[in-house]
């Protein structure tokens, strides 16, 4: 089942938002990484202290991007051989501090957080003032040449893989998409989808999907739409000292591109 939104979400979205998502063998790569709403944000430029891990895979084989403060587009890669290519961005921890609970409310509610906001009130929380540590896992699926190839895991904490090629496999019957967790299916979880057509002002549709219990979440997909999926957990941490952050969310999101062919 899923359910279609049309106003702006709760929470800013990071994602890796390529200049082209089909490209010629041996062509530069370009992505900018996006920090917005409802699938539409500002380019943010590269910074070494912000950044866990910027790196491409294909077949297996991790490329390191040699990123350089200021750098925008944030991805600036020479040209790769014949395949899937998968961008690959991690940041550090940052945090926030709320001072309003109808936002952490709203938070919750609209990533279908199971338990909250019970569980703040029952730790003892307080309402405004607590602090929140999160951290982004960002993916993209870039076709070089005819894009054969698998999307794999790529080991980071929390991501979406997508289980169909959306380059050279068939779509009819739509995408199939896992979610892992420290390197586990994300059963019964919400998979914010947000897509619309590539390269123009059309309007963003936003659907949320829920996983099975291998994780996988299956969707259908339009030819010629850019596609954008998030999945979020949120952890309790306990606090060691006053200030610390009292929950820690971690962010999955995967862009690809569906061809006009």
């Amino acid at each position: 089942m899923s359910l279609i939104f049309t106003n702006p979400v709760y929470a800013h979205e990071f994602w890796i938002s390529p200049v082209k998502y089909e490209i010629g063998i041996h062509e530069p790569i370009e992505a900018h990484n996006r920090v917005g709403q409802n699938f539409v944000g500002g380019s943010y430029y590269f910074l070494e202290k912000d950044t866990n891990r910027h790196e491409v895979m294909q077949a297996e084989k991790i490329i390191k991007v040699n990123g350089r403060n200021g750098d925008r587009p944030a991805f600036q890669l020479e040209g790769l051989p014949n395949g899937l290519a998968i961008l690959v961005h991690e940041t550090t921890n940052s945090t926030l501090t709320y001072r309003d609970y109808e936002k952490f409310k709203g938070f919750v509610k609209h990533k279908a957080f199971k338990g909250l906001p019970q569980a703040h009130i029952s730790r003892g929380l307080p309402k405004i003032g607590f602090v929140e540590s999160y951290s982004r896992f960002a993916k993209s699926l870039v076709a070089i040449g005819d894009g054969v190839g698998q999307d794999i895991s790529v080991g980071h904490e929390i991501e979406i893989i997508a289980l169909t090629n959306p380059y050279t496999d068939d779509v009819s019957n739509g995408m199939h998409v896992q979610v892992l967790m420290a390197g586990r299916p994300r059963a019964n979880v919400q998979v914010e989808i947000f897509e619309r057509p590539f390269n123009s002002d059309g309007k963003v549709q936003i659907s949320l999907y829920t996983t099975d219990i291998n994780g996988i979440a299956l969707f259908p997909v339009t030819r010629g739409h850019e596609y954008m999926l998030d999945n979020v957990a949120l952890i309790a941490i306990e606090p060691k000292v006053k200030g610390d952050p009292v929950w820690q969310s971690i962010w999955a999101n995967l862009t690809f591109y569906i061809p006009n062919k």
